[in-house]
């Protein structure tokens, strides 16, 4: 789906996914959800691409939530609304569920369904101007279980509920306190900064991460929920692979191993 409010690049190892719509600061609607989604699969499917780092254009905005103006035409109806959150939660699901660390980088505002977006990432890196918040009671909005589960599972039901009973806007070092973010920078230094971070992933194991990713979701899980299967599965992988032949190897002859993901 072509889509000029999505921005995607790969270079050295590292998959990009701009938001373009800084007109907007960067309001995310439903056909630039579609279009990010099937940036994602893209991604995933590439053994080039070993960390995927998600970002707004500009420095007003990650994403300061849903395209409002869409929302009469698009999500009037309960079955509108319906509609709506089926098509747009692919993204968010393609971005917990793809195999590779994912980090949202994040300038300005980061709301409602942008912070949905970030919450789904791995890993989030703000600059000291961010602000972060859940407008939804502003606006009669309700979320549902799968838009709130990362949520609770960040920063526990507490301060979930804190974030939507109040609605207002958490500034970056709040945003550190609560747990919503991982680290706070200068603005000036965060992009340098995602990318040597992401760089660092790069020259790592893939399939040590994707184990780490994998088993790490799995046990935030209800102990019901978890499979174990796939735990065991990952981890006998890595044990399995050359690169884990390679990383005995480089320790021992002393120098930078060069894993390959097999």
């Amino acid at each position: 789906m072509e889509n000029d409010k999505i921005i995607a690049s790969k270079r050295d190892g590292i998959g990009s996914l701009v938001i373009n719509n800084p007109e907007k600061r960067n309001a995310f609607s439903l056909d630039m959800s579609l279009a990010a989604a099937e940036v994602i699969e893209d991604f995933a499917a590439d053994a080039g691409v070993r960390v995927i780092v998600v970002s707004g254009a500009g420095d007003k905005a990650f994403i300061s939530g849903g395209d409002i103006s869409k929302f009469e035409a698009a999500r009037a109806t309960p079955e509108q609304v319906a509609e709506y959150n089926r098509k747009s939660s692919r993204f968010r699901l393609l971005l917990r569920g793809v195999g590779k660390p994912t980090i949202a980088m994040i300038r300005g505002y980061c709301l409602g369904g942008g912070l949905a977006v970030a919450l789904n990432c791995d890993l989030r890196i703000c600059s000291e101007d961010a602000q972060f918040g859940i407008p939804a009671a502003r606006l009669g909005i309700g979320y549902n279980a799968e838009g709130l589960t990362q949520l609770v599972r960040l920063v526990g039901p507490s301060t979930a509920k804190e974030i939507l009973f109040t609605a207002r806007r958490y500034n970056a070092q709040e945003a550190l306190r609560v747990g919503l973010v991982n680290q706070v920078l200068p603005g000036v230094e965060l992009a340098d900064y995602v990318q040597k971070y992401a760089a660092a992933m790069v020259a790592n194991a893939p399939l040590s991460i994707i184990a780490a990713k994998r088993v790490i979701d799995e046990i935030v899980k209800d102990r019901a929920e978890r499979d174990t299967a796939l735990c065991e599965r990952v981890i006998a992988e890595c044990f399995a692979s050359q690169d884990y032949v390679e990383g005995r190897r480089a320790f021992m002859e002393k120098r930078k191993p060069a894993f390959t993901g097999r």
